[in-house]
């Protein structure tokens, strides 16, 4: 007789219905699936506009699973004791979930895993949030890939399982167990007023993560090549919001970018090319996790940093460096939740190189605003725009924000679009920044544009001459 007792989905950073290895075990499994979201210690520590996002993402995915006729159960509290507790409830004999690869989730998960199996209850996890495992990516000696050229080298040949159909059907159990009110959660507390600028910026949800890839496959893949570093253009995929969250699969997006390729779209290949970078910053922070948390390079550990709230951090937080492409950048994030890629690397090199402030403290600043955060991709930007990580940009390179700015905005549409000063008539995007920002900043769009924290070319010999009487 076939086991009809239920199937326990908890969902994690999997936040979607289509292409999900462990839903369509937990169909297959042949009971009634109970998909459950646990509001853990990892949750919790979450800054304000990734919590706020997932709170976004859960209400759509409850939404999706509802015209299922299944629904998305709510728990709070330690993951094994909530599992548990389930288990205990529903009579569920089969727990599934989408494997995660950074130290603390994978601590967690293998914990559960074990205690579950010793309990009686079978425990698996799926591959779903990354193109190829970890473990299955290894040079020719059988060691960790340190260089990104290699790495694509490596990949860039292999079959990637196409994507699963969405299931037709999600077998609800007969009684539901009991969730908490998403409401309860406050997951967007910490956003404040910031909530209802960036709202209208979110793509929200599976749909609107399908929605995304199809109009960049169809209007703008052929020339991001080109365009991808224009700031001002639309020329990027913004997929970062939505793959965060599991709103779409890597491997959905991969086999668009072959299609593409496939029918001459020229930009597919960079296209696939930024996938499988996002899969070497799993690759380092799964064989190297110290990526996240430390430099990579551990002779940076003899760096002087800054690590204080100097002026001049406060003032690259703010966005009020007085230097056009930092402080246009930064108040996109805070207006729209996401930054240009180009901008991310300037910002995250000036505060590095010219105000010589450890990276630490702009990836933590990121993790707190940024919608579309992701622990790999951010700790391994940071570490290459500071020179201290795997395949990093040399330290001896200190990018010019003005230069850049004439060579990616040479008109200076995007710096009009986010900075208000100095506009007799500034356009909405700019004057947001005003309405998103902390009260207690003080700012306003009738104040002067600020003087700039650091000449960049002083800044520029201060960086050299600190590299060059560096001790190791």
């Amino acid at each position: 007789m076939p086991d009809t007792s239920p199937t326990i989905l908890w969902l994690r950073r999997d936040l979607r219905l289509s292409d999900h290895p462990a839903l369509r075990a937990a169909c297959d499994a042949g009971g009634p699936v109970i998909p459950v979201f646990i509001h853990d210690e990892q949750v919790a520590a979450l800054g304000a506009a990734p919590k706020w996002r997932l709170g976004l993402a859960l209400e759509y995915l409850a939404g999706s699973l509802a015209d299922k006729g299944s629904r998305l159960v709510l728990r709070r509290g330690d993951a094994l004791t909530v599992l548990r507790g389930l288990i205990e409830e529903t009579g569920a004999r089969f727990v599934c979930w989408t494997r995660a690869y950074d130290p603390d989730a994978i601590a967690r998960d293998s914990a559960v895993k074990a205690a579950l199996k010793e309990d009686g209850i079978e425990a698996r996890s799926f591959g779903g949030h990354l193109l190829f495992e970890p473990w299955t990516v290894e040079t020719k000696q059988g060691g960790v890939y340190k260089v990104y050229t290699p790495f694509w080298n490596a990949v860039k040949g292999r079959d990637v399982a196409a994507p699963l159909a969405t299931p037709g059907t999600i077998p609800a159990p007969d009684r539901w167990p009991a969730s908490d009110v998403l409401g309860d959660w406050r997951l967007g507390a910490a956003m404040n007023r910031g909530a209802d600028v960036v709202r209208p910026h979110v793509q929200l949800g599976e749909g609107g993560a399908q929605s995304r890839l199809g109009v960049f496959m169809a209007h703008k893949v052929a020339d991001y090549d080109k365009l991808r570093d224009i700031m001002a253009e639309d020329g990027t995929s913004a997929l970062s919001e939505n793959l965060a969250q599991g709103e779409i699969s890597p491997h959905q997006c991969w086999h668009a970018g072959l299609r593409a390729r496939e029918e001459g779209k020229k930009g597919a290949e960079t296209f696939l090319k930024e996938l499988a970078w996002r899969e070497f910053a799993y690759h380092l922070t799964y064989h190297t996790p110290r990526i996240l948390s430390g430099n990579w390079r551990e002779e940076w550990d003899a760096f002087p940093w800054n690590q204080d709230e100097t002026v001049a951090v406060t003032r690259w937080k703010q966005g009020r460096t007085g230097v056009e492409m930092i402080d246009a950048a930064m108040r996109e994030m805070y207006v729209t939740g996401r930054m240009h890629n180009r901008g991310r690397m300037i910002v995250a090199s000036f505060l590095t190189k010219h105000l010589l402030t450890h990276w630490r403290v702009g990836q933590k600043w990121f993790e707190d605003c940024l919608i579309d955060w992701d622990p790999a991709s951010n700790a391994m930007g940071w570490q290459w725009a500071a020179g201290s990580g795997p395949d990093a940009s040399p330290y001896f390179r200190v990018f010019n924000p003005a230069t850049q700015l004439d060579k990616f905005d040479p008109d200076r549409r995007y710096v009009r679009r986010w900075i208000a000063e100095g506009q007799g008539t500034p356009p909405a995007t700019a004057t947001s920044y005003f309405a998103a920002v902390p009260r207690r900043w003080g700012l306003s769009p009738d104040q002067p544009y600020p003087a700039p924290v650091v000449a960049l070319d002083e800044g520029r010999k201060k960086a050299l001459a600190a590299y060059e009487n560096r001790s190791f």
